[in-house]
């Protein structure tokens, strides 16, 4: 089942980033609960492979939109996934996806309202 469209106003590029912004800040929020490496260029590089992976899988976006909209190649993003889904066997890692992708799924569900004029 595909993830639910875009609103046509908000462009592939936003919408991966602020699903990374989104990741980052639970990261912080949730603090030990998800073991990521805590230095700094290490949690930058599993945040944005964590979006790529939500925004592929839950909002169905192509692998080569994602690359584009985070300034990486679709191989780059194709290893994302790949990374994330072998993650998956840890339990509160994999709890922790699990979260993100009904938040995203959530958002970006909300259908935009018609103006009344």
């Amino acid at each position: 089942m595909p993830g639910p469209r875009l609103p046509a106003s908000l462009p592939i590029r936003i919408a991966c980033r602020l699903v990374r912004q989104m990741v980052a800040e639970l990261i912080c929020l949730l603090g030990d609960r998800v073991s990521l490496r805590r230095d700094r260029r290490r949690f930058t590089c599993q945040v944005r492979q964590i979006a790529m992976y939500v925004c592929h899988v839950a909002l169905g976006i192509s692998m080569s939109d994602i690359g584009e909209a985070l300034g990486r190649d679709r191989s780059t993003v194709s290893h994302a996934c790949h990374v994330v889904e072998d993650r998956r066997d840890d339990l509160a890692f994999d709890d922790f996806i699990s979260t993100v992708e009904r938040l995203v799924t959530a958002i970006f569900s909300i259908p935009e309202v018609a103006s009344h004029d």
